[in-house]
């Protein structure tokens, strides 16, 4: 549109798609917002990738195999596969042979990860922590319900069960 050209208003009926109050794409702009706060702080301070942080963050929990993660992380396998590598090659992962089953392997954190996963924690704590401070505790725990059973009804839709 040029400029001094003034939109038509809109008719909202209810099946007009009006972006700003879609829901998926409302939660697609605060994850990103969000994502990539973060990210750029665990990049310029600690190397990492999201992906990579990400299963770090659930490697502190405990051992798990590639295809755990992917469940856990809802990341695709390729960028599982990706982010495992590059932690393998930092040394903040170990890959261990399954003694169950030759094809596959289980990743843990090595000492080094930990002591890395134990400096970002706070930082991501902090990070969480601010962006909710506008927040009353009663909100952020209904946020946080309301999220899991988005989640869920996401996760029935697309056949993954839930």
């Amino acid at each position: 549109m040029g400029a001094g050209v003034t939109p038509l208003p809109r008719k909202r009926t209810p099946d007009t798609l009006v972006l700003d109050d879609y829901l998926p794409y409302r939660l697609s702009i605060a994850s990103n917002g969000v994502s990539g706060l973060i990210a750029r702080a665990y990049q310029d301070r600690f190397g990492l990738t999201i992906p990579q942080w990400r299963l770090m963050a659930v490697l502190a929990e405990g051992a798990l195999t590639p295809q755990a993660l992917v469940a856990r992380t809802a990341m695709d396998k390729v960028t599982v596969s990706r982010a495992a590598q590059g932690l393998v090659a930092r040394n903040l992962v170990e890959r261990t042979a399954s003694e169950s089953d030759g094809r596959s392997h289980t990743l843990a954190l090595t000492d080094t990860g930990r002591r890395l996963h134990g400096e970002i924690a706070p930082l991501a704590l902090a990070y969480e922590a601010a962006l909710l401070a506008g927040l009353a505790p009663a909100e952020v725990a209904t946020l946080k319900r309301l999220l899991v059973r988005l989640e869920t009804a996401a996760a029935r839709l697309s056949g993954d069960g839930g």
